[in-house]
């Protein structure tokens, strides 16, 4: 809570939006789907977030929207979630683009692999159910994630159930990809499909190997010397996209490591940050 009250604080500074900041349950008669955990959430130093039981979204909407939305997925290996520099502190700046922003705070597997994916599933439904209220676009809903966040937006992209579900657009910074051995996070991989996964379970959560024809265009932006994710999922993934024809752009920074988000102590926040300012306003193609 203490984190969103800081971002609220900082978001109204900026003067950047006529409406405060609206948090909305996921499932308010309660979600077709258990992860197990019990008791209260737990925020620690620095503003990580345990033992989610109750998923919310926080809307950011600017003062002028240009109808297009993005729903956050903050990282965490699947054990919590890393809710500011990869989730609230980017508000205002995606405001400022006249894009409405969303941070979903989902539930953690715990072993049920299919929890995350049914919460990321409802926030896109939830929001295109609002496009005239929030004065968006239904066709320019995009999903993005950072870490395991982005194994999240990826396994949106790649498994949704239906048209509804589908975003038009994917945003991932330095994701979480593959599960199969090698280059997975051991973590990430482990809390999302459990100590004993199958090899099927295993080939259907590497996103890599789930890509169509009709999987989203993506923006994906790492660092080459990341040692918690090994860059090597993202380049794959592009390079599944590519063999697929769907359009994908691939940013790879000479250092930065992991976990950078919206950190200004990341050597390359400015080109990244103005490289997917472009590629959304030139890049992305809509039907």
């Amino acid at each position: 809570m203490k984190t969103l009250i800081t971002s609220i604080l900082l978001f109204m500074a900026t003067g950047l939006s006529a409406q405060k900041p609206v948090e909305l349950p996921l499932w308010p008669n309660g979600a077709p789907n258990d992860n197990g955990l019990k008791g209260e959430e737990v925020m620690s130093a620095p503003y990580r977030l345990t033992n989610v039981t109750q998923p919310t979204i926080t809307v950011y909407r600017p003062a002028t929207p240009n109808g297009m939305t993005i729903i956050m997925c903050p990282g965490g290996a699947y054990a919590l979630l890393a809710m500011n520099h990869e989730g609230h502190d980017m508000a205002p700046w995606f405001n400022s683009l006249g894009i409405t922003y969303v941070v979903l705070k989902y539930r953690m597997p715990n072993g049920h692999c299919e929890v995350p994916l049914s919460d990321a599933e409802q926030a896109i439904r939830i929001v295109r159910k609002h496009a005239k209220d929030w004065n968006i676009r239904t066709d320019r809903v995009g999903i993005m994630g950072a870490s395991a966040g982005g194994h999240l937006a990826s396994t949106l992209a790649t498994h949704y159930s239906s048209e509804d579900t589908r975003p038009d657009f994917q945003i991932l910074l330095y994701p979480v990809i593959t599960m199969e051995s090698g280059d997975t996070h051991g973590g990430s991989r482990h809390n999302l499909l459990g100590p004993d996964a199958t090899p099927e379970l295993t080939r259907k959560f590497s996103n890599e190997q789930q890509v169509t024809d009709h999987t989203p265009q993506a923006f994906i932006p790492l660092s080459s010397d990341d040692e918690g994710v090994p860059p090597a999922n993202g380049v794959n993934y592009y390079l599944a996209l590519q063999k697929h024809k769907v359009p994908a752009t691939l940013h790879i920074y000479p250092t930065g490591g992991h976990g950078w988000g919206f950190y200004d102590s990341f050597a390359y926040k400015r080109q990244w940050t103005e490289e997917l300012e472009k590629w959304l306003r030139d890049g992305v193609r809509f039907q």
